[in-house]
This record gives structure tokens, sequence and C-alpha cells, in this order.
């Protein structure tokens, strides 16, 4: 089967107070994107990778990352849009007919093992559409507008969801045509397919898949590579 992993690189530095956008700030003597970029190229799994960035990145993105790295399976560096969903939706227009399964990663999370990206690209063949996460460690509580307390979920069936996501090519477009018809936005690729009615598998990832959004996260992240430089 033919995949190819869309990389939505269209973030700002907002919440980590920087100048730079988060997808660029170093970890480990390398941008954050190299990371991801580079366990993707490197997975047997994934044959294809669309890159998309803010339109003013682009040229930088390949003179800086790309090309130096000799990333050969970036065949597409597109411009991004307004919000994340529009980005994707970008590429996803870049994917050819032949493509059977499109996974989806957020250019944030370095710590995506190439176990990880195997699992979730042959569940999506076997469901046609699969999230990642892991169950929610603390009580939940649903409050209202004022903060008033309305529901306490049972955490049991709560999970954090992370990235990758993964689906037949057929069923996110799909998901994606609906919502601009319906000019709905979701919170992630899962929520767009969920919508349709289609029932989508959920997988156990690593609580060390973390999302870098914040100093505190690219903090615990420099601990995560130190830790596992001393692990043997």
């Amino acid at each position: 089967m033919t995949t190819v992993a869309i990389i939505p690189a269209g973030g700002t530095g907002k919440r980590m107070q920087n100048r730079l956008s988060k997808q660029y700030l170093p970890l480990d003597g390398k941008p954050l994107l190299a990371h991801i970029l580079d366990i993707f190229e490197l997975s047997p799994d994934i044959d294809e990778i669309v890159l998309v960035t803010p339109e003013e990145d682009i040229p930088a993105v390949r003179r800086t990352i790309v090309e130096p790295r000799g990333l050969s399976k970036v065949r597409h560096i597109l411009a991004g849009g307004a919000q994340r969903q529009d980005s994707v939706r970008n590429g996803l227009a870049a994917v050819a007919d032949n493509v059977e399964i499109v996974l989806i990663h957020d250019a944030v999370r370095p710590f995506i093992s190439p176990q990880l990206i195997r699992q979730t690209v042959r569940e999506a063949e076997k469901h046609g559409a699969v999230a990642v996460g892991m169950p929610v460690k603390d009580t939940i509580k649903k409050v209202d507008r004022e903060g008033w307390i309305i529901e306490t979920p049972d955490r049991r069936l709560l999970w954090l969801t992370q990235t990758p996501q993964a689906f037949r090519r057929s069923v996110i477009q799909e998901a994606y045509r609906r919502a601009d018809e319906d000019r709905f936005y979701g919170t992630d690729d899962a929520s767009l397919v969920e919508r349709m009615g289609f029932p989508v598998k959920m997988i156990p990832a690593s609580y060390e898949n973390i999302k870098i959004t914040t100093p505190e996260d690219l903090l615990m992240a420099d601990y995560l590579i130190q830790h596992h430089r001393r692990t043997p």
C-alpha cells in the first residue's frame, strides 16, 4: 500500500513567547521540524511526505532543512492556511489518487517512534480510521461557563488524543469535503471523520509523545532526550 504522511507545520511561537515559530525551535541541535522529518524519511512504512508550512517559509525550509538533510521523501512543500485544518486540506489536495493511506502528524511532536508509525499505518489499513493517544491519569470535570461542575465523566473511558492519525485516503478526503461544505472546524482530523458516522479506532501511543507548545514542554523534551541517552 502507498502511504503519504502530511506534516502540517504552520504554527507560530505565541505560546512559546519566542520570535521563532515553534516548529523551528532548536532541540538537541536541530529544529523540531527536522526531528520529525528525519523519522518519517527513515520509516519504511512511509512512501512520501507532504510538508505544509507558512508560504513565506517555504524557500527557507527547503534550503535549510529539506535539501541539506537529503529528505528525498518530501515531494511537496505547500503553503498552509489560516488554521491547521486549512493546512491539512491543502496537503490532501496534493495526494495522488493511487495513495491508499494518509497519515497526519503534528510538526511539534518529535518523539514519535518508527514502531508507532508502523502500527498506526497497519491499523488504518485494517479499520480505515485510526487515532493514537493515552488514557487520562487525572479525574476530569466538565464545567459550565461560570465554572460550576456539571459532570464527572468516567476517566476509564477518556483518552488524551495525540498524533499520528491515519486514514484511508477516500475516508479522510470525504471527511474534509463535508467539513468544508458545512464550514465545520474540528479540533483534530479524527473529529471530522467521526461526524460522518465513520468509526475511528483508538490505539495506545506513549505519554512521551508530547506536543511542544510552551517553554515547559521544551524543557521536558530536553529532559527526555538526555534521559534516553543515559538509558542503555
